[in-house]
């Protein structure tokens, strides 16, 4: 069967698919997640990466995105940071919700500024509904950006004993004065950084450890402190 060429003309696509193909065919941005349980080190593997690349870090922990709580939320300190950027760290107002959209919002905007910039966007944190918001929510995100997903995994046991040490580290560096500038027997708990863990906790501690006796007061703290210990581990 033959076609003429006049025939050919006749033919003309049903749907407009309305997709930007130099947007779909240009080379795309990178983006790299760092993903993992608490305490499998996260952090410090993004902050390796980013200082062997010209990259910057967002943060995507749904608790240290607020002001406050440094020690209880275990934010990486100046000195760890080690001069890399950090975006979305410590910004937010403890007493309202940042949602998986805000993280979007304000991620996608970090992201974009690094690529202009020439950097690479390196998000870490524990919050995997803020990760699955940013890259499933936005067509735009989809298009633009290629992304590389490690998976730090660490063996439980190894993971259970980093994580009880690290939380007595917390208390000794002085975790329970931090919550307790933070208690407030009338606020929401079920909102912002209130809602961490260990700060229900503590909360049930400072609310019935002033009416007993010092005894029975360092059995509470001791009993949140383990109750801090077994969900972390979780």
């Amino acid at each position: 069967m033959k076609l003429s060429l006049s025939a050919s003309k006749l033919v003309q696509p049903r749907v407009s698919l309305g997709l930007n193909l130099e947007t779909i065919f240009r080379r795309k941005d990178k983006v790299v997640f760092v993903m993992g349980a608490t305490g499998t080190g996260k952090s410090r593997l993004a902050i390796d990466l980013a200082t062997r690349f010209p990259a910057e870090i967002v943060n995507s922990d749904k608790m240290q995105v607020y002001k406050g709580l440094d020690i209880l939320t275990n934010k990486v300190t100046e000195d760890e940071c080690r001069g890399v950027p950090h975006h979305l760290l410590g910004i937010v107002d403890p007493n309202t919700d940042f949602t998986s959209m805000d993280f979007q919002h304000h991620a996608s905007l970090a992201v974009e500024s690094m690529h202009a910039e020439g950097r690479l966007p390196i998000v870490a944190g524990g919050s995997n509904s803020y990760i699955e918001t940013l890259v499933n929510n936005d067509p735009e995100f989809q298009l633009r950006c290629e992304c590389c997903f490690l998976w730090v995994d660490v063996s439980l046991p190894v993971l259970h004993s980093f994580v009880s040490e690290r939380v007595d580290k917390m208390v000794e560096t002085g975790l329970v004065d931090e919550a307790a500038q933070m208690f407030d027997p009338m606020a929401d708990y079920s909102r912002g950084i209130r809602r961490a863990i260990g700060v229900p906790e503590l909360d049930q501690y400072f609310r019935g450890g002033s009416t007993v006796d010092a005894e029975a007061r360092a059995r509470m703290l001791d009993t949140a402190i383990s109750k801090s210990r077994k969900i972390h581990v979780l």
